[in-house]
């Protein structure tokens, strides 16, 4: 069953599900107009860092999940990141996610950058799996792209299952468990 705002907002206070936890939607700040983040009516909507790495093909390199090359990207902090025509970028989430071992969520990009050709591309948070969230944003389009740090980029679903699975993430010490950065791919 797809989980309500005051479900999330519950499991945030009590259980500490997401930190910082923002209880409602902000659209504005003092800068102005912002891709909004925070509590929707049946999600959460996550914020990106200040903290990119974005791929290049300076050396040439075969992207290769089993043996992949940390020097194919470029570090960036800042309070934006531009991302190259058809290219990608790794970020990560502001929010620190505990998730429940009767949740499973589901992570999927939000409209403002959809409309834009960004696709943000997560995979779920398996029940008993904690840390910040690994963003993987792809370019489509043949101009660069725009990313603003601090602001929205994702809204994050909660599915609750009937029982609490039999082994979590976490009892199977999952390999992505705890991340606190960019975590580039593991075998």
């Amino acid at each position: 069953m797809l989980q309500s705002d005051r479900w999330i907002r519950k499991m945030a206070q009590e259980k500490k599900m997401i930190e910082p936890f923002v209880e409602r939607q902000v659209r504005n700040t003092e800068g102005g107009k912002i891709v909004s983040y925070g509590l929707s009516s049946y999600g959460y909507d996550l914020r990106v860092a200040y903290e990119f790495k974005v791929f290049t093909n300076v050396y040439n390199a075969l992207v290769d999940p089993k043996q992949f090359h940390e020097d194919s990207f470029v570090d960036i902090k800042g309070d934006f990141c531009i991302i190259p025509p058809n290219s990608f970028a790794l970020a990560r989430s502001v929010e620190y996610f505990r998730i429940p071992r009767n949740i499973l969520t589901l992570c999927i990009g939000k409209s403002t950058y959809a409309r834009c050709g960004i696709i943000v591309n997560v995979t779920p948070f398996e029940p008993g799996w904690e840390g910040t969230v690994t963003l993987e944003i792809s370019n489509t389009t043949p101009l660069p792209a725009k990313i603003y740090a601090g602001e929205g980029l994702a809204q994050v679903l909660f599915l609750e299952g009937k029982e609490e699975c039999e082994i979590s993430y976490a009892d199977r010490n999952g390999k992505y468990m705890n991340q606190m950065e960019i975590t580039c791919p593991r075998i």
